[in-house]
């Protein structure tokens, strides 16, 4: 229980933070709070899309590091290695939920677009908190569903609003 209260906490900020580079380093700690949580209660597609949630999430804090297509070719392989792995751990069609959110999320994330990171705060909401239901994980559904009100409140306040008064 304590591994998916620091998931929902560590989630919650990541996409309070309005840098991208803080933002990141708080969502590389967040997926390994929910790899440990995941294992233990048996989700284990979200625990290995969590540990590679990690490995991406770190890898785009370093975004400059790359050649732009070096950049995309570590897209496609993240694309790529959440598609084999809904394959490898298939239970089932719940096995979509969080295959699907983590190809939003790391689209968004691999964008330098804050928007976007907020945007894939709603989407994972969405998905990985259908997938906790699933798994009787009722803080991580409560956490992915503030998770969800938070990411519409932070589009709506940082974004939406904002573009609306230009």
């Amino acid at each position: 229980m304590i591994f998916s209260i620091l998931a929902f906490i560590a989630l919650i900020a990541s996409i309070c933070i309005k840098e991208r580079k803080k933002s990141l380093v708080i969502q590389s700690i967040n997926c390994l709070f929910e790899a440990i949580y995941d294992f233990i209660i048996h989700a284990y597609t979200g625990a290995i899309l969590s540990i590679i949630n990690f490995i991406r999430t770190f890898l785009f804090i370093n975004k400059t590091k790359f050649s732009k297509n070096v950049y995309v070719l570590i897209l496609f392989l993240f694309e790529s290695i959440i598609i084999i792995n809904c394959m490898i751990t298939w239970n089932g069609y719940i096995s979509l939920l969080p295959t699907i959110g983590s190809i939003i999320r790391t689209y968004c994330l691999w964008q330098s677009d804050m928007k976007l990171v907020r945007i894939s705060g709603i989407t994972t909401g969405v998905f990985y908190g259908s997938y906790y239901i699933y798994y009787n994980s009722w803080y991580m559904v409560l956490g992915d569903f503030i998770l969800l009100i938070t990411g519409i409140y932070t589009l709506w306040n940082n974004d939406i609003k904002k573009y609306r008064k230009t």
